[in-house]
């Protein structure tokens, strides 16, 4: 069986980015003690198959802080994917732009986060297998990484953003004064998920590469309604260019596979 070291988590709607010639699949509900996801537009499925010829691992879906999870929880699926030997790991979601320059329907590289979760997956004792009591964060998205992510995005014509990420419990949506905060603290986009799984990685001593694909934008001075349901479409919009940008990253981000 091919031991991938590649990993990818799939956001809201964008489980169709999942291009992999798909070997094998299992429901998170057939995974011993692992969160269902309950969220309609998440999958929850777990996934191994060659994308752009190389083996990699796929949680298509992911548990929130907002269903009530915790942050152990939330994070349980990166540690999985640790545990079976990933070392690469790229975290997509969903996320509205802020960043006045940004448009809906494109991409943006995630080059840092804020936490405002209120949460940390570390909290906690410390299990010294998976990492040290202080992990540092100084470079959380790997710049090598994000530098192979706009070369490939360029040679396909994919617009691909960089900016900083935002994380809030959710599920509620920003009002204007939150999205005029989260705009001052230096945030381009906000969503209600990657961080706490981007922290537990970098625990774990994983690569980590961030892309959201950013669904609708965010004016705080004419704010606009918006449904979930209108995210998940947006979202899968523009799963088609994530999944050529995955496709065409993947032989470059995963290292030499063995066998058993």
């Amino acid at each position: 069986m091919p031991r991938p070291r590649l990993g990818m988590v799939l956001g809201t709607g964008l489980g169709p980015a999942w291009c992999g010639e798909e070997s094998f699949g299992l429901e998170y509900g057939a995974i011993p003690g692992f969160p269902p996801a309950t969220v309609s537009s998440h999958a929850g499925r777990l996934c191994l198959g060659r994308v752009g010829g190389a083996w990699a691992w796929a949680l298509s879906g992911r548990p929130h802080l907002y269903e009530g999870r915790t942050p152990a929880e939330v994070c349980m699926g990166v540690r999985v994917l640790a545990g079976l030997g990933v070392d690469t790991l790229v975290l997509t979601n969903a996320a509205g732009a802020l960043n006045p320059a940004f448009e809906a329907g494109t991409l943006m590289c995630v080059a840092d986060h804020i936490n405002l979760t209120g949460a940390n997956p570390l909290t906690g004792p410390n299990h010294e297998g998976w990492g040290e009591r202080f992990p540092d964060m100084s470079a959380p998205y790997d710049a090598g990484l994000r530098a192979l992510a706009a070369e490939e995005a360029a040679r396909l014509g994919v617009r691909l953003e960089s900016g900083v990420y935002a994380a809030v419990p959710g599920p509620s949506m920003e009002t204007p004064a939150e999205t005029r905060m989260l705009r001052t603290l230096g945030a381009d986009a906000v969503g209600m998920s990657t961080v706490l799984e981007c922290i537990a990685a970098r625990h774990m001593g994983l690569r980590v590469l961030g892309v959201s694909c950013l669904t609708n934008k965010n004016d705080p001075d004419a704010m606009a309604p918006v449904r979930h349901e209108a995210v998940v479409a947006a979202a899968a919009t523009v799963a088609g260019d994530l999944a050529a940008l995955l496709a065409a990253l993947a032989p470059r981000l995963a290292r030499p596979e063995s066998t058993r």
